[in-house]
Parts: C-alpha cells; sequence; structure tokens
C-alpha cells in the first residue's frame, strides 16, 4: 500500500515509535502511518503503568529508593521528541550526572529496539543539558530484572541509522513488506493485522507470476 507523506513528514519523531520501528518496519507503518493498533492484556498493562510514569517533572522513589523524574525530551538535530520515563539526578550543581531509566512491562529481549530508544532518549538529554550520558538502565517488569545500557559508538550509530530510516520511510509512503522473523512475529501484538505469513505467501505469488 501506497501512502502519500512526503508533505507531511512529522517535524519530530516520537520516541516511543522509533522502539517499534527498531523492532519491526512494518509495525511501525502500521501503529504510524496507519494508526492501526491492537490491544493485548500485555500492552494494556505496560499501557497503565507508562500512565502512571508519564507525569514530567513528578518525582518518584525506585526500587532501590533513587530519586528519579519523568523528563519530557527532544532534540532539534536528530528531530525525536517524547518523555523519558525517568532520570535519575545526581551531583553537584557544577558536575550534575544524569542516567535515564526506562521501564519495560516485558521481559529482557534479544533486540535492541528497547536500546535503541534509551539511546536517543540519552542523546536528547545530552543536546538539552550539554552534560554527557554514557549509560542508562532499562528495568524489565515481568522478570523485575534491571540492564544497564553502554551508549557506546556503535549503539549511537545504530540509533542514527534507525531515525534517518524512520524519516526515509514516511517520505517513500510505501508499507514495508512483512520481515521474515518467527520469533519477532510470534510475540508481535500486530500480528492479527500484519498478516506477515500471508502477506509473504501472497508476494511470493506475485513474484512467480511476474516472472
Amino acid at each position: 500500500m501506497t501512502q502519500n507523506m512526503g508533505d507531511t513528514l512529522p517535524d519530530y519523531l516520537p520516541l516511543s515509535f522509533l522502539n517499534q520501528l527498531s523492532y519491526c518496519p512494518r509495525r511501525f507503518w502500521l501503529m504510524y502511518a496507519q494508526s492501526e493498533i491492537e490491544i493485548n492484556a500485555p500492552m494494556l498493562e505496560g499501557t497503565i503503568r507508562h500512565q502512571r510514569a508519564h507525569d514530567p517533572g513528578s518525582q518518584r522513589l525506585d526500587d532501590q529508593g533513587r530519586a528519579l523524574r519523568s523528563v519530557h525530551v527532544w532534540s532539534d538535530v536528530l528531530r525525536v521528541a517524547g518523555i523519558a520515563d525517568f532520570v535519575e539526578i545526581t551531583g553537584t550543581q557544577t558536575e550534575l550526572h544524569l542516567l535515564p531509566v526506562e521501564h519495560k512491562h516485558g521481559r529482557m529481549g534479544k533486540w535492541l529496539n528497547d536500546h535503541i530508544q534509551l539511546c536517543a532518549q540519552a542523546m536528547c538529554l545530552e543536546e538539552r543539558t550539554g552534560i554527557a550520558v554514557p549509560v542508562g538502565e532499562i528495568f524489565y517488569w515481568s522478570n523485575r530484572r534491571r540492564e544497564q545500557v553502554t551508549f557506546d559508538d556503535a549503539l549511537r550509530q545504530r540509533t542514527q541509522d534507525a531515525i534517518q530510516y524512520a524519516f526515509a520511510l514516511l517520505a517513500m509512503g510505501q508499507t514495508p513488506a512483512p520481515i521474515e522473523h518467527k520469533a519477532k512475529c510470534r510475540d508481535c501484538s500486530m500480528e492479527p493485522i500484519c498478516l506477515p505469513d500471508e502477506t509473504l505467501a501472497l508476494l511470493r505469488d506475485e513474484a512467480v507470476e511476474g516472472n
């Protein structure tokens, strides 16, 4: 499906949709460009948790007793914006340290989409404050595990590439084909809308007929 979005590209891409794109370009397109969404129980619970967290400026204590604040972040260079679940602020006025902390409903996964979203938050914080943000954390509710993420050059480059790819997809205005990844598709709430197996089979049949 083709949808002309070249003249209506967003000024800023929401950080949460950067996560969707990094997981699967087709999922990103269906949710962002076509406003499709399939709500399941895990997604609903995750949404409720984020609604509690996403009160910009609010402060609360995490499981280690650290004071964290929800922060609105954006980057004019990267053209992304959103809300960091929490940012731990420590140090003195002359030497502040910032630690972005993202809360996720599920378990620690094998993919980098959460890392890329968190890295984008860190890059936004750096642009806004001038303070280097070398690491962040992701807390996964399902298994109560905390993962430290280092924002090295490789992850920063992947984050920038993902943002550029998102804008390129929107400018092209064409629905991406499904990815061939059984594990990702099985865990994706958009599978009933995406229909990856059926769509891929149809595309293969069209390719054979074209030859």
